[in-house]
């Protein structure tokens, strides 16, 4: 399938991907609303995100078609959401620096496909940054928790508060974005 089809269904799919980025900030909202929260319950807020996240990634996989294939870049991250947040819920006594090494690799492999994916739909939508710079902060983040696992549980509240917001707005505005190329892209049947 060609990549103005496959851009098609990203636009028409736009209401799920601002979905994925207010979730995301809601999610960054609740960590800096109860920055005291225990590492067990901020443990468990963040499988749930993830696995959230992953399940709307999925969806929007299967509703976009690479080749009549579910785009991989999608599924590879709603798959990896969804086994962060499974992982989260069996061993929610995972000490920090487990959890922080297991976000950080996350953050890390899911910015670096996101900017895989804006790479291949800059020759069909303007604006492509927002992507680019979403994965960009994924990478960042993940790297700044790598290079600071010993960083006190109160400062990583506000790094992954502020990531999530950063990254929901982004992701918010990829898709309204796309929404206002729905107009301009034919129905297929």
């Amino acid at each position: 399938m060609a990549m103005g089809m496959m851009l098609g269904q990203l636009a028409r799919s736009w209401g799920w991907i601002v979905l994925r980025g207010v979730a995301a900030i809601v999610f960054g909202v609740l960590a800096f609303a109860w920055p005291g929260l225990t590492l067990t319950v901020l443990v468990l807020l963040w499988g749930v995100y993830a696995f959230a996240d992953g399940l709307l990634a999925l969806f929007v996989a299967f509703q976009l078609r690479d080749g009549g294939r579910p785009m991989w870049t999608l599924l590879l991250i709603g798959l990896l959401g969804i086994g962060a947040g499974v992982v989260t819920f069996l061993r929610p006594n995972m000490t920090a620096l487990v959890l922080l090494a297991f976000i950080a690799a996350w953050a890390l492999f899911t910015g670096f496909l996101q900017i895989v994916a804006a790479i291949r739909f800059r020759k069909f939508i303007t604006n492509e940054w927002m992507l680019v710079l979403s994965g960009a902060l994924s990478v960042v983040f993940g790297a700044l928790l790598l290079a600071r696992p010993g960083a006190g549980a109160m400062a990583v509240v506000w790094i992954i508060g502020g990531y999530a917001v950063l990254f929901g707005l982004f992701l918010t505005m990829l898709g309204l974005r796309l929404k206002s190329l729905t107009s301009s892209i034919p129905k297929v049947a």
